[in-house]
């Protein structure tokens, strides 16, 4: 079992937790601000639950229907968990709208308050590790998953501090209205996470501090060619996929010119994590002259 695969399981125990103390929560007081916060927590279920099987997937090797491999399926995951976030969050805004006409007194706020705190301290102790190892193996379904998580540990802040406030100030007015704004912050949040995943399914190339470090890269590796131009990169989940023309002298070796190919290759490999690199060697009258790495 791989890393990525223990911590989608692990991410998984720790949501079926949580959506119990928070669902306990809710139980004990009736708050519709707790129920908005326990709704959220069974999308946390749902897409901890298509993260687990998205890593496992991508981590089958390439084969002859997917030669570059089966990476962007946990982009399908994260995806995914942004469309539940939607729903999820237009459940809670027809459950803010009704609570408006039923304004209740939350019953026993203290224990309601002190459980539903002890979960959102377990989400934020799990974020903060799942956003590490998200980022070290490069997994866009736990990166996801991370961020949802640290979404719906702002949102569990909100509604403890609201909820508390309706308790001192006996506005009960307040309790449907923070379910509301909770509702509106993790759809937010679900859009980011959508954007960001269909990027990645639509090979988003990467970012320009990331393309300027492959540039440095291949010029200062590739002593004894002319130049390199068409550097074309994308993302597949934990890897970059870097490819170019390299432009070499008319009378270079074959053998030579391989040299130079294999260097740049372990170089960029060494310096960005899971890349995978093509490059196509060129005679001189193919040379550009212009937005090219020049050597």
């Amino acid at each position: 079992m791989t890393r990525a695969t223990v911590l989608a399981a692990t991410s998984l125990v720790v949501a079926l937790i949580v959506l119990g103390l928070k669902g306990t929560a809710w139980w004990i007081t009736g708050s519709v601000a707790l129920l908005a916060d326990a709704v959220e927590s069974i999308v946390n279920v749902v897409a901890a639950l298509a993260a687990l099987g998205a890593v496992v997937y991508a981590q089958r090797p390439a084969d002859a229907n997917h030669p570059y491999g089966h990476a962007k399926a946990e982009y399908f995951s994260a995806v995914l968990e942004g469309a539940l976030i939607v729903v999820a969050a237009l459940v809670i805004l027809r459950e803010s709208w009704l609570a408006l006409f039923d304004l209740r007194v939350p019953e026993q706020p203290g224990l309601g308050l002190a459980v539903n705190a002890f979960a959102t301290a377990i989400n934020a102790g799990w974020a903060t590790v799942l956003i590490r190892r998200g980022r070290q193996l490069r997994s866009p379904a736990l990166m996801a998953d991370a961020r949802h998580l640290f979404a719906d540990v702002v949102t569990s802040i909100g509604v403890l501090i609201g909820v508390g406030l309706v308790v001192l100030t006996g506005q009960l007015w307040l309790d449907p209205a923070l379910a509301a704004f909770t509702a509106f912050n993790i759809l937010w949040s679900g859009w980011r996470l959508m954007r960001e995943s269909v990027g990645g399914l639509m090979d988003e190339a990467v970012g320009p501090e990331l393309l300027a470090r492959i540039r440095r890269l291949v010029a200062s590796h590739a002593e004894g060619a002319l130049e390199a131009h068409d550097i074309r990169t994308r993302h597949a989940g934990r890897f970059t996929f870097i490819e170019f023309h390299l432009v070499v002298p008319e009378e270079m070796r074959v053998g030579t010119a391989h040299e130079i190919c294999d260097r740049v290759e372990e170089a960029l490999k060494a310096e960005i994590a899971g890349s995978i690199v093509t490059i196509h060697v060129e005679p001189p009258h193919k040379a550009k002259h212009q937005g090219v790495v020049v050597l």
